[in-house]
């Protein structure tokens, strides 16, 4: 009992200058700028932020394309057995596979435009 009674003590003396440190803290907060409301949803409008998903099977795999503006980015491939894998688009257009096994990543940096 009397080691819990020294604790408390020392627990105390330690506490005491950040509680009043704390306290002194607060009379400096400034007003933010007010934070603008998020924008009306309509109803059965998509919103433009939100991915569409277009699912389809080709032949014994499930594709799930998702979509931004009617733009493709990425696409998810589940094969039938096996792990699922994801095709990323590049900036040039391409796609890279996200998969288990990724392909070599070649750099390709634009060194001289003409």
């Amino acid at each position: 009992m009397q080691k819990l009674k020294i604790f408390v003590l020392l627990l105390s003396v330690f506490l005491m200058p950040q509680i009043a440190l704390s306290a002194n803290s607060q009379d400096n907060l400034e007003l933010l700028e007010e934070v603008p409301p998020p924008p009306k949803v309509v109803d059965g409008e998509p919103l433009e932020a939100e991915p569409q998903v277009t699912i389809r099977k080709k032949g014994k795999e499930t594709i799930e394309e998702y979509s931004v503006n009617g733009q493709v980015y990425m696409m998810k491939v589940t094969p039938e057995h096996g792990v699922p894998y994801y095709l990323h688009k590049e900036e040039d257009g391409g796609w890279v596979n996200d998969g288990p096994n990724k392909p070599l990543s070649i750099p390709s940096w634009i060194i001289f435009r003409f």
